[in-house]
C-alpha cells in the first residue's frame, strides 16, 4: 500500500517520538545521574538532564523557552501542514517532520517530566508517577540527554592563551534521541534542499 506525504509525515512523528520517550523513560527509571554503560572506548550512554536548549546550553530562563518551544512547534506544525497541502517533495516533507518529532519529544520533557517523575539523583533512580508528586512544576521539567561519543581525547597546544594544555574530548557534548534527529533532519536539509525552503514560502504566498 502506497503511503501518501501525510500520512509519511504522521507516521515519521509518531515513530520518533515513541523512541524518543521510550528510551528517555528507560533511562529515567534505569539509571542515576552520571551513570555510564559502556558500549566501546568511545560510545556510552550517560545519564545527565539539562533545564537549556541543545547541548546543554542555558541562556534563558526555562519557562520563557519551553513556552518558546511550544509557540514554535505549532509554527513548524502548521508549515508541515501547508507542505502536504501543497504536495512538496516527500524528501522535504519528511526531513520537516523529523525537526519538528525532535522539537516535540524535548517539549514533552519539559511539559511533563517535572510532574510526573521524582528527583533523579546520583544515588536514587527516578520514579515514574510517584505517589509524592514529581520533582517540578509544569513547564519546568528537565529534558533527559544520553548519548555520549567522546571519539579522542587529547590536550590543546601550549601556546594558546586561556586553554592551553588543557585537556579536551571530541566530541564532549552528550545528546538524545530528540537532539539527533532534528540535527539529522536539517543536515539533510543543507546538503539536498537548500532552495526548496525559500521555495516552499513563495509558493505558498502565491496560493
Amino acid at each position: 500500500m502506497k503511503l501518501s506525504k501525510g500520512s509519511w509525515a504522521i507516521l515519521i512523528i509518531v515513530l520518533v517520538l515513541l523512541l524518543d520517550q521510550l528510551l528517555k523513560i528507560w533511562i529515567k527509571t534505569h539509571m542515576l545521574i552520571g551513570e555510564d554503560i559502556w558500549f566501546t572506548s568511545w560510545f556510552s550512554l550517560r545519564f545527565v538532564e539539562n533545564n537549556g536548549m541543545a547541548m546543554g546550553i542555558e541562556v534563558i530562563g526555562k519557562l520563557f523557552l519551553s513556552i518558546f518551544r511550544i509557540v514554535a512547534s505549532f509554527a513548524i506544525i502548521y508549515y508541515l501542514y501547508l507542505l502536504v497541502k501543497n504536495n512538496f517533495k516527500l524528501g522535504y516533507i519528511i526531513c520537516v517532520s523529523m525537526i519538528f518529532a525532535g522539537a516535540f519529544g524535548n517539549i514533552i520533557d519539559s511539559i511533563f517530566y517535572g510532574i510526573i517523575f521524582s528527583e533523579s539523583t546520583p544515588y536514587t533512580l527516578a520514579t515514574l508517577f510517584p505517589p509524592e508528586g514529581g520533582y517540578g512544576d509544569w513547564l519546568r521539567g528537565r529534558v533527559v540527554d544520553m548519548f555520549y561519543f567522546p571519539l579522542f581525547e587529547s590536550h590543546w597546544p601550549s601556546w594558546l592563551p586561556w586553554i592551553g594544555g588543557d585537556e579536551f574530548v571530541f566530541f564532549r557534548y552528550i545528546f538524545n534521541l530528540a537532539d539527533a534527529f532534528i540535527s539529522v533532519g536539517i543536515a539533510i536539509l543543507l546538503l539536498f534542499y537548500r532552495n526548496t525552503f525559500s521555495e516552499s514560502f513563495e509558493s505558498i504566498k502565491k496560493k
